[in-house]
């Protein structure tokens, strides 16, 4: 029983997350609605920038925790 709702679960997130990747619907319009490519660029890099940030605040949370680390371990 476990691992058939194991297989659901996958299955059900899969599903999911194949409808949810749809924009809003002012995005759509504008970026369907302008031909030069320009707003397009711009919701690109929103997205980079976006995307980096988490992962920017992840390194450095790390980088602090391995530091106490070390710093704990040299006092031991």
């Amino acid at each position: 029983m476990v691992k058939y709702s194991k297989y659901l679960l996958v299955v059900s997130l899969l599903l999911i997350a194949n409808s949810a990747s749809a924009q809003c619907a002012m995005c759509r319009a504008v970026l369907e609605s302008e031909e030069s490519g320009v707003p397009a660029a711009a919701i690109n890099d929103g997205i980079v920038y976006l995307m980096a940030f988490p992962y920017l605040l992840l390194i450095v949370v790390g980088w602090a925790v391995y530091r106490i680390y070390k710093k704990k371990k040299a006092i031991a």
